[in-house]
């Protein structure tokens, strides 16, 4: 075992489809799990590789979710399928499903079931609203979730004060996160045990949205949803030549900011000159400060404000981010072929782990099946078996 391998020699069931499961058994795959992800043959397989723009078997949303992994396409309706998942469950380790709560247990691979079998397994199950209550049964995205725990509602456009959702699957990769952690830890506590004890996890999208958004979640409650304003001008300026993102935390900021920005005459302006006096005539300052910082560039502003210690950040495309010299600097970002792809794809290392380097394993995102043939002779099948299962459309795969 070594750092770059902690969970060598491990085996992991993935049934998820999505983001948040998917990404949860990735991040153990990375960690040198043979993760085999169990997925229909029918209408693409896992969802999320046919979400947005897709190429051959994939879309942005499955390249980053099955690194690493090895692809089974399973029909679980069928009585074949079901003994193909029992006998890959033996001997796992691990065992992840996403279905809508109910689901796996009338698949007859409930928690229960699992566990009579190899009462050792870690078992996750993952869900928008969790596994009880009024809306367990309910379907759930990230959207959704940012919606019901109150994200969406304190993102409101500057200028149209209505609620919008954060376009990237926040809530679905921080529970991602949680469930590699959990997971992760009860795996490191069943090393030392002499007899291997399982146990039964679960997450829900809803829980890793209220952990996600926590500091406000507690700010708003504490203050009755009118949490206090900062007496600092923080925003998202337009510039001359575009936006730029300042943000200072401390009153000790407000005089090097000034001086950055040519506006020392705001040191002794009565409105603006104590912390309290800022904090009470806030929208009179931005009125003061948007024409001034937008008669500006961009780097002129953002190089006297970084030399006066002031936070900043231009506002940045995605594809301005990958060109920016401090991305290349710090090497966070690896550029690999994956199949159906007409370029290489940008996807950013793992804190911990090596580079990720095209032709490996775990830099590589299965198509849909493509491993089924080999995990079934793995697990016994005859390639007379495999061939019959495949005119049965019980498994799929190339």
């Amino acid at each position: 075992m070594d750092y770059h391998s902690a969970f060598a020699g491990m085996k992991v069931i993935d049934l998820s489809g999505g983001v948040a499961g998917p990404s949860c058994a990735m991040m153990l795959g990375q960690h040198g799990a043979d993760v085999i992800k169990v997925e229909t043959p029918h209408n693409g397989g896992d969802w999320s590789r046919i979400l947005g723009r897709t190429y051959q078997d994939h879309s942005a949303f499955s390249l980053y979710g099955t690194l690493g992994k090895r692809s089974v396409a399973l029909d679980l309706k069928t009585p074949e399928g079901k003994e193909i998942l029992w006998r890959l469950v033996k001997g796992a380790d691990v065992f992840i499903e996403g279905f809508r709560p109910g689901t796996i247990q009338r698949y007859g691979f409930g928690y229960d079931a699992v566990s009579a079998k190899e009462p050792g397994i870690i078992y996750y199950s993952i869900s928008g609203f969790g596994q009880t209550g009024p809306m367990a049964a309910r379907p759930a995205m990230d959207p959704v979730l940012q919606a019901m725990t109150g994200i969406v509602n304190e993102n409101r456009g500057e200028y149209d004060n209505h609620p919008h959702r954060i376009a990237i699957s926040l809530i679905d990769m921080f529970t991602g996160l949680l469930g590699f952690q959990a997971i992760a830890t009860s795996l490191y506590v069943r090393r030392e045990q002499k007899v291997k004890q399982g146990r039964y996890l679960e997450a829900s999208l809803m829980q890793g949205g209220a952990m996600l958004s926590v500091i406000r979640l507690m700010a708003h409650h504490l203050e009755r949803g009118q949490t206090q304003r900062t007496s600092m001008p923080n925003a998202v300026y337009n510039t001359a030549d575009g936006q730029l993102n300042i943000t200072m935390v401390r009153p000790q900021d407000w005089k090097p900011f000034c001086e950055a920005i040519d506006q020392v005459q705001l040191l002794d302006d009565p409105r603006f000159a104590t912390h309290a006096a800022r904090a009470q005539n806030l929208d009179e300052l931005y009125e003061v400060l948007r024409p001034v910082i937008a008669s500006k560039t961009t780097a002129w502003l953002s190089e006297r404000l970084s030399a006066n210690g002031i936070m900043n950040g231009k506002v940045n495309t995605y594809e301005e981010f990958l060109k920016e010299a401090q991305v290349a600097a710090t090497g966070i970002i690896s550029w690999l072929e994956q199949p159906g792809v007409p370029e290489k794809v940008p996807m950013p290392n793992i804190p911990g782990l090596p580079p990720f380097e095209s032709g490996t394993r775990r830099a590589h995102a299965p198509r849909l099946g493509e491993h089924t043939r080999d995990v079934l002779a793995e697990h016994g099948y005859s390639a007379a078996e495999i061939d019959s299962l495949f005119a049965k459309k019980a498994v799929g795969g190339p």
